[in-house]
């Protein structure tokens, strides 16, 4: 095989992995049936990885960072400059939702992740934690502290204030939909992400004159 195509490779096997993974679960998938939906021998995947278990950590972090990305982008365009802070929130929250469909079969892989939660190595689990939904209101907390800078907001820990965002909206919203398995209508959404933010305007806008 030429350098060249390895990484083509890889990538189809990947994608394969993430289908299987997704469709099957983690117990039942086989490196024979991601084999054969990726239409390569087991020897070609077993060059690329040493196992199962390196697999699906592979496609489960690698899927964790392409919607890490895309939501840092909806950061950065809902966030960066507030004009109404109650507006620009519901904006920010309904677009994070809406990005979900962007992303069906790592989000099938999470489904996997939690029905299987048992099941799944440990490591894996703690590695998936930490680049997913244990660090994404890290990634948010930067932006609720400058809010609260320009006078907007009001909080000790930005980090706990980002975390009550993500639950009172998105979080609220992928749960009722089992991460976008069983849409509801686009006004449910949005009611449960407005009622949301204004729970949580409740708890951290700042005091007004």
């Amino acid at each position: 095989m030429s350098p060249t195509g390895r990484p083509e490779k890889r990538r189809a096997i990947e994608q394969a992995a993430r289908k299987v993974f997704g469709r099957e679960g983690y117990t039942r998938a086989s490196v024979d049936a991601i084999a054969a939906e990726a239409q390569v021998s087991k020897r070609t995947i077993y060059n690329h990885f040493a196992d199962k278990e390196q697999l699906f950590l592979s496609v489960a972090l690698d899927g964790a960072h392409e919607v890490t990305d895309a939501i840092a982008r909806l950061m950065e365009l809902h966030l960066r400059k507030i004009v109404d802070l109650e507006e620009d929130l519901v904006a920010f929250c309904r677009d994070r939702v809406a990005a979900v469909a962007e992303f069906p079969d790592h989000f099938a892989l999470v489904r996997t992740l939690e029905a299987e939660v048992t099941r799944i190595p440990p490591a894996v689990l703690e590695k998936w934690l930490a680049a997913g939904p244990q660090s994404a209101h890290e990634r948010l907390a930067p932006y609720l502290r400058k809010i609260a800078d320009n006078g907007l907001l009001e909080f000790d820990d930005a980090e706990r204030a980002a975390m009550h965002l993500n639950l009172l909206t998105i979080t609220a919203v992928l749960q009722r939909t089992f991460y976008g398995s069983m849409p509801i209508p686009q006004a449910e959404a949005d009611e449960l992400i407005v009622s949301g933010v204004r729970a949580f305007l409740r708890l951290y806008a700042a005091a007004r004159s």
